[in-house]
């Protein structure tokens, strides 16, 4: 019974920490507040700020507070938004994307090699 309980609590476990690997579109009626004002802190050498953002958590918005992220060299950050369209409101999460300096560097880099 045991060995039962601990096969099943494994089981549950495993399942669990596969969840976050699936991407989640939240797509709904209700619109986010406007954006809270923050002070930005000031900058710190290596990080990068990401403001505050709404989050939907099943029934209501709830803000994230903004917070320094260490960067990546060679990209931006673009933060968390949120889009309207057809009276419905898409969330995208936010995400780092490569400086278009470094994109054609790479680009030269490449044409060069040929």
């Amino acid at each position: 019974m045991r060995l039962r309980n601990l096969v099943f609590c494994l089981l549950m476990v495993i399942g669990t920490a596969a969840i976050p690997a699936v991407g989640v579109n939240i797509d709904i009626e209700i619109a986010p507040p406007r954006a809270r004002t923050e002070v930005v802190p000031p900058s710190r050498s290596g990080y990068v700020w990401t403001p505050g953002y709404w989050r939907w958590e099943g029934r209501r918005h709830v803000w994230v507070p903004g917070h320094w992220m260490r960067e990546r060299p060679g990209y931006y950050w673009v933060p968390e938004r949120w889009v309207s369209k057809n009276g419905r409101h898409q969330f995208e999460p936010g995400r780092w994307e490569r400086r278009q300096e470094d994109r054609e560097r790479r680009h030269e880099e490449r044409d060069r090699r040929r």
